[in-house]
Protein backbone atom coordinates (compact mmCIF):
# COMPACT_ATOMS: atom_id res chain seq x y z
CA UNK A 1 0.00 0.00 0.00
CA UNK A 2 2.85 2.40 0.79
CA UNK A 3 4.30 1.90 -2.67
CA UNK A 4 1.02 2.77 -4.36
CA UNK A 5 0.58 5.93 -2.27
CA UNK A 6 4.16 7.04 -2.98
CA UNK A 7 3.77 6.42 -6.71
CA UNK A 8 0.46 8.27 -6.92
CA UNK A 9 1.81 11.26 -4.99
CA UNK A 10 4.96 11.22 -7.12
CA UNK A 11 2.84 11.35 -10.29
CA UNK A 12 0.76 14.20 -8.85
CA UNK A 13 3.93 16.14 -8.03
CA UNK A 14 5.28 15.42 -11.50
CA UNK A 15 2.11 16.84 -13.04
CA UNK A 16 2.18 19.89 -10.76
CA UNK A 17 5.80 20.59 -11.71
CA UNK A 18 4.64 21.38 -15.27
CA UNK A 19 3.12 24.74 -14.35
CA UNK A 20 1.72 25.96 -17.64
CA UNK A 21 -0.87 28.02 -15.73
CA UNK A 22 1.73 30.46 -14.28
CA UNK A 23 3.99 30.66 -17.31
CA UNK A 24 2.70 34.04 -18.54
CA UNK A 25 1.11 35.28 -15.31
CA UNK A 26 2.47 38.73 -14.48
CA UNK A 27 0.79 39.15 -11.09
CA UNK A 28 2.96 39.73 -8.07
CA UNK A 29 2.49 37.92 -4.77
CA UNK A 30 3.01 40.13 -1.73
CA UNK A 31 3.73 42.99 -4.12
CA UNK A 32 7.18 41.79 -5.24
CA UNK A 33 7.25 38.03 -5.94
CA UNK A 34 6.34 36.84 -9.46
CA UNK A 35 3.59 34.21 -9.38
CA UNK A 36 5.69 31.58 -11.17
CA UNK A 37 8.59 31.98 -8.75
CA UNK A 38 6.27 31.88 -5.74
CA UNK A 39 4.59 28.76 -7.08
CA UNK A 40 7.93 27.01 -7.54
CA UNK A 41 9.07 28.04 -4.07
CA UNK A 42 5.98 26.43 -2.57
CA UNK A 43 6.36 23.42 -4.89
CA UNK A 44 9.96 22.94 -3.76
CA UNK A 45 8.98 22.91 -0.09
CA UNK A 46 6.18 20.42 -0.77
CA UNK A 47 8.49 18.17 -2.83
CA UNK A 48 11.16 18.25 -0.10
CA UNK A 49 8.57 17.38 2.54
CA UNK A 50 7.26 14.55 0.35
CA UNK A 51 10.72 12.99 -0.09
CA UNK A 52 11.45 13.39 3.62
CA UNK A 53 8.26 11.50 4.46
CA UNK A 54 9.05 8.82 1.87
CA UNK A 55 12.50 8.26 3.37
CA UNK A 56 11.06 8.26 6.89
CA UNK A 57 8.04 5.97 6.44
CA UNK A 58 8.37 4.06 3.15
CA UNK A 59 12.08 3.28 3.02
CA UNK A 60 12.78 -0.48 2.69
CA UNK A 61 14.78 -0.85 5.93
CA UNK A 62 14.74 -4.67 5.84
CA UNK A 63 16.28 -4.73 2.38
CA UNK A 64 18.91 -2.23 3.46
CA UNK A 65 19.79 -4.30 6.55
CA UNK A 66 20.05 -7.44 4.39
CA UNK A 67 22.37 -5.68 1.93
CA UNK A 68 24.62 -4.40 4.72
CA UNK A 69 25.04 -7.85 6.31
CA UNK A 70 26.85 -9.37 3.32
CA UNK A 71 28.43 -12.81 3.25
CA UNK A 72 31.59 -11.91 5.18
Amino acid sequence: MKTVVVLVLFLVLTFLHQDDWYWNDKTLWFGFLPAGLGYHAIYSVVAALFWYLVSKFAWPHKTEEWAEQGDA
